[in-house]
């Protein structure tokens, strides 16, 4: 792989007007040659003053390009961009995201180390916006609010599962095909299972930097993860696998809670091996949260928030099963509601 190879960058957004701007100017001050760089801006007619920004930001500079998302879903947003793309390394970035100026060149080597690496992808650094929103942040990059999630963690350099914004080789989409559309949630999860399928890997390399504005609500939290245990069902129904083993212990923990807690009733045993289990539980959580911040206001939050992560994926799965596995049915419409 040559040095100048051409670069697409893919903006799913929607109402973004806060962090639009912040997301293409750092595009525009990277390292990288900008004659070789293309970023595409999928919007799903944004009602605010986001498109103005954008269309404003393209004025100045030609390589920004404004694309109309009127589906309104993510997974369009990026089929849109990238089959628009004619470049030879297509990346994939949130609205939310601000990349360190060698994000795109630090992409590039890695990409280049292995014609095997189909995809490349970094660690993402939260960004706070308020106490909750560094609270969820702080959990969502603790091993045990996420297990092995190592662009959440940083704390791998290597081959994973899975990318938070992930670099492409073009050929990736001419063998693997684009993103599926019928998923709102755990679409580049799925992308990146069948790329894998297809003998490519996924390098994670702590060079590849990327800013993440974190939005501080625990509703949402809730909402989001309980979506992303619910189509993570749906995503296994099609492939008729489970695609990772950590998606299954929320699940288990969730069916911990509530069957123990009618079984405990019969048999003082059975109520003393419960509590016990719990308890363990607890005490794990907040030595995993005196790890993240040494505030006591911190800490009792950290733990209600791996609580949150844990049982609304647990129950989120729980429902995916029943509908998509018992009951044979389709996403709802609900569900495709998007928390973010």
């Amino acid at each position: 792989m040559s040095n100048n190879r051409t670069v697409s960058i893919v903006i799913p957004c929607r109402n973004e007007e806060k962090y639009i701007e912040k997301c293409i100017t750092s595009l525009l001050n990277s390292n990288y040659p900008k004659e070789l760089v293309t970023i595409m801006v999928c919007d799903g007619m944004s009602t605010d003053n986001t498109r103005a920004i954008i269309s404003q930001l393209s004025k100045i500079n030609t390589n920004v390009v404004l694309i109309d998302n009127v589906k309104q879903t993510t997974p369009f947003a990026l089929n849109l961009g990238l089959k628009k793309a004619t470049a030879d390394i297509k990346i994939i970035l949130g609205a939310h995201s601000e990349v360190d100026p060698n994000f795109i060149s630090e992409n590039i080597k890695v990409l280049k180390i292995s014609d095997e690496i189909g995809c490349s992808g970094g660690v993402l650094e939260n960004v706070y916006e308020n106490e909750t929103s560094e609270i969820i942040g702080l959990a969502m990059s603790s091993s045990f609010g996420v297990g092995n999630a190592h662009f959440r963690t940083g704390n791998k350099n290597g081959y994973v599962d899975t990318v938070a914004f992930g670099a492409y080789k073009k050929e990736v989409f001419e063998d693997v095909g684009y993103f599926d559309e019928s998923l709102t949630r755990n679409q580049d999860d799925e992308f990146n299972y069948r790329l894998i399928k297809h003998n490519y890997k996924i390098y994670l390399s702590q060079k590849i930097k990327c800013k993440y504005y974190v939005r501080g609500s625990f509703d949402k939290l809730f909402k989001q993860y309980y979506q992303y245990g619910y189509w993570k069902v749906f995503v296994n129904k099609k492939h008729k696998t489970v695609t990772t083993v950590r998606q299954l212990i929320p699940l288990f923990f969730v069916l911990f809670l509530s069957v123990g807690a009618i079984t405990s009733m019969l048999h003082n045993l059975i109520f003393y091996a419960y509590l016990g289990v719990i308890i363990l539980y607890v005490v794990f959580a907040f030595l995993s949260a005196l790890k993240l911040s040494t505030k006591p206001s911190y800490i009792y939050k950290l733990v209600y928030c791996f609580l949150i992560l844990h049982c609304s994926y647990g129950l989120g799965y729980l429902t995916g099963i029943f509908s998509f596995l018992l009951l044979n049915n389709n996403p709802s419409k609900n569900s495709e509601s998007s928390s973010r």
